[in-house]
């Protein structure tokens, strides 16, 4: 099982920036191959798309997202980014990183986000 490793969550106040990260132990070559993205889920709720970014660098996400945050990869780190900004508390949730390669998911172990003042 390759392992996700996601860090930067916490809590922040309505208005504020984050920025999660997520480490793939993945090789070099198959992390630059995947479509990497960020999935989120509250209690009770299905796991919702955040944000995907592709192998080619192409980018797609959810309406309520678009404008406040960007996702990044850095190939070089095995890594991708999710920038976070103007947070609002419908943001707060679970934030999953995931990756898939060849028609399969892999899924890191979650990180909280939690927006209040």
């Amino acid at each position: 099982q390759v392992q996700l490793v996601e860090s930067g969550g916490g809590l922040v106040q309505p208005g504020g920036s984050l920025r999660l990260s997520c480490a793939c132990a993945a090789s070099k070559i198959i992390f630059s191959n995947s479509a990497m993205g960020w999935y989120r889920q509250t209690p009770g709720k299905q796991r919702e798309l955040v944000a995907v970014i592709t192998s080619g660098g192409s980018t797609n996400y959810a309406d309520s997202v678009k404008g406040r945050f960007t996702i990044s990869r850095d190939n070089s780190k095995n890594t991708v980014y999710l920038r976070m900004n103007s947070l609002d508390p419908e943001d707060t949730a679970v934030y999953y990183c995931n990756r898939r390669y060849l028609g399969i998911n892999y899924w890191g172990q979650g990180t909280q986000v939690t927006v209040s003042s």
